[in-house]
């Protein structure tokens, strides 16, 4: 369960689970939460020195250990660097649910950042048409709630 606090941070909670949980996604996460629910916009963040931009944004650049603190928007479409689709079903931890299957997974160099963001693919009927180099644009869901499900998955572009 994804809740706002009053400072405008989000605070992810596991609920009624059996191991309860709460951590802060921090200030840079609580933007790019945000933006993600009121927007449709992904943001990065770009390093001061070494001028990498990384999606979801962090505070500090791991080559150059410098803090960082420019946000910047990045495009909500990009490109499959890997791929998986999966063919058993389980239970969804995040909405109880099970997963339909097939399902894909994979990782994207979204067009404006430097490293991949990882999230699900929707896998075509023509399972071919899924290759590394593919476009992909993320489809947002209709109702959002400040979690990375505000994107429902990514999807091939028309080419």
């Amino acid at each position: 369960m994804m809740e706002e606090n009053k400072q405008g941070q989000f605070i992810l909670s596991s609920g009624d689970g059996a191991q309860p949980y709460n951590y802060a996604v921090g200030t840079w996460g609580s933007k790019f939460l945000t933006e993600l629910r009121d927007k449709e916009q992904i943001l990065g963040i770009r390093c001061p020195k070494c001028r990498t931009v990384y999606v979801p944004p962090r505070q500090v650049c791991g080559p150059c250990f410098t803090e960082m603190t420019e946000l910047v928007p990045v495009a909500s479409e990009g490109k499959i660097v890997s791929y998986t689709i999966l063919r058993f079903q389980f239970l969804d931890p995040e909405t109880g649910e099970k997963k339909p299957v097939p399902y894909g997974y994979g990782f994207f160099k979204l067009d404006g950042a430097d490293n991949n963001f990882q999230h699900f693919i929707e896998v075509p009927e023509d399972e071919s048409r899924l290759y590394i180099g593919a476009r992909v644009k993320a489809v947002f869901a209709e109702k959002k709630q400040g979690s990375l499900r505000d994107i429902k998955h990514f999807t091939l572009v028309n080419e």
